[in-house]
């Protein structure tokens, strides 16, 4: 069974402040080279930004650890809407992150088909084997975020992606504006340590159905490892 964990915290900037420390001791304590997976949105960027700055820029091993991504829009990376591009303005291009250990999901890919299968191979590459083994975790970190629906990466209720159990990566067309790629739970769950961040009060029902059980993709996420909710007090319904 999952080890789950619970912390609030009064406000979104002290939410993103023990986010980026958790995620720093978890890597310190990881195999080597790190594998972190990483998350889309306004919290998880805050969070990035702190580990670019005093104290944890001094500390992380930058030259070592490996980035990826749990899911991304099918746009160029340098696109307003791009993950991608949040992430390397508010990280990447501000901390010693060799290219080689950037893996970005690659959305010049004729089609969000293409891109998908493209980055599963990668993944299968560096993971050593096509299929995930739940003593060898993919991850050692992964980030996650979630909306008022209930979906978590780019896993929307009611899509055949939700319940993919084969593929590493799925796509999702006609949720949103523009496709989406998705790494699959399986893939999401084989990490050591799975962190949700979730501020604002927005968030506050759907913290209230997971915890009620309902069936919604983030009740989905069950790491083979340990599972942390990481929220402030308006997500978690506190005043």
């Amino acid at each position: 069974m999952t080890k789950t964990t619970r912390e609030v915290f009064a406000d979104a900037e002290e939410l993103a402040i023990h986010g980026a420390a958790l995620l720093n001791a978890a890597v310190e304590t990881a195999r080597r080279p790190p594998r972190i997976c990483l998350a889309g949105g306004s919290t998880p960027k805050r969070l990035y930004e702190l580990l670019a700055g005093p104290p944890f820029v001094f500390e992380f091993p930058w030259d070592v650890a490996h980035w990826f991504f749990g899911d991304e829009r099918f746009v160029p990376h340098d696109h307003k809407d791009s993950n991608a591009r949040m992430v390397s303005e508010a990280l990447f291009n501000k901390v010693p992150v060799s290219s080689d250990n950037k893996h970005f999901v690659p959305t010049r890919a004729s089609s969000p088909e293409v891109a998908a299968a493209s980055y599963e191979r990668e993944l299968q590459k560096i993971y050593g084997a096509e299929a995930l083994d739940p003593k060898e975790p993919m991850f050692d970190i992964v980030l996650v975020g979630f909306g008022d629906d209930g979906h978590t990466a780019s896993l929307f209720p009611g899509t055949p992606a939700v319940n993919e159990t084969t593929r590493w990566m799925a796509t999702t067309v006609g949720v949103k504006p523009e496709p989406r790629l998705s790494l699959t739970f399986p893939v999401l769950n084989s990490a050591r340590h799975v962190i949700i961040l979730g501020a604002g009060a927005s968030k506050a029902d759907v913290v209230k159905r997971v915890a009620r059980g309902e069936d919604l993709p983030l009740t989905k996420i069950r790491p083979t490892g340990e599972l942390h909710w990481m929220l402030d007090k308006a997500a978690a319904g506190e005043k």
